[in-house]
């Protein structure tokens, strides 16, 4: 029986969960890349698996992996986006902190994700319209919540222009509405889906961007506000906002903005790094 696109993208990020989870506290090999930034032959393991799901089910369809790159199939319009581990620094350091993540574009619109946290077991997948979590079995359809006031900022910015992960979290009007949070994983951005958080705030670009193709589509079937750091369409210009509902999306915004407009009168200031 053919399964459908998101039952591939799911038994795709289980097959890469499985080789995280076998090697999660174990010594790890590493590969650098550049600064502090590594991969891990886990990494590698860890894509091939989800390689070997996607050509055995979607045997014509492009893939472009975050460790070995793009293979083109026939299709001229269909390409996986594939994270085989986002939040490496994490795993290697025995932090419980990372995702596995698989995403179809066609068309440059995703229309089947999966989300996993390898360690605490957690499926999160979308099949383009609605967003669920699965739980011993069961699919419940995900319900974003501002309730804890909690709000994960990614420090991993653009080295060539000011980065405001840095100043967000030590900005007293942020602080006193929100609690920051560094976890330093896309699996952030997918607990806004999920209600753990109230929004997600990052630096950068992120089209066709693998590690957040993904938990971009899970919030966006979920109902969340997803946006550029100045409130306009995502892919508008830099930057991520996912937040709960309109509200927090806002009080964000209004509050990133002095720092947006800052950052681009000093392009000379450094980024902040995670």
């Amino acid at each position: 029986m053919r399964l459908t696109d998101a039952e591939v993208a799911i038994a795709a990020a289980q097959a890469g969960a499985a080789v995280v989870q076998r090697d999660y506290g174990t010594g790890h090999v590493r590969r650098a890349k550049s600064g502090i930034d590594f991969a891990t032959q886990t990494d590698i393991d860890a894509e091939r698996a989800i390689l070997h799901v996607l050509r055995e089910h979607r045997p014509d369809d492009s893939v472009d992996g975050e460790e070995l790159g793009r293979s083109v199939g026939a299709s001229t319009t269909r390409r996986w986006l594939v994270d085989p581990l986002c939040g490496t620094l994490n795993f290697a350091a025995t932090t419980p902190l990372s995702a596995v993540n698989v995403a179809l574009s066609d068309q440059g619109q995703v229309i089947a994700a999966a989300v996993i946290d390898p360690i605490a077991a957690d499926l999160f997948w979308t099949d383009g319209t609605a967003s669920y979590v699965r739980v011993e079995g069961h699919d419940h359809a995900l319900g974003p919540s501002s309730t804890s006031m909690l709000v994960d900022v990614s420090c991993d910015g653009p080295i060539d222009q000011a980065f405001l992960g840095g100043q967000l979290v030590a900005d007293p009007q942020f602080c006193a509405r929100f609690g920051p949070r560094v976890i330093s994983s896309s699996l952030a951005a997918a607990w806004v889906a999920a209600g753990r958080r109230a929004a997600y705030v990052s630096d950068g670009h992120f089209r066709d961007n693998l590690h957040f193709a993904a938990a971009v589509a899970l919030c966006e079937s979920a109902g969340c506000v997803v946006s550029d750091l100045a409130g306009d369409a995502l892919h508008t210009g830099r930057g991520l906002v996912i937040a709960a509902d309109v509200v927090t999306h806002d009080a964000i915004v209004e509050i990133v903005r002095p720092h947006l407009d800052a950052g681009a009168a000093d392009p000379s200031s450094p980024a902040c790094r995670s």
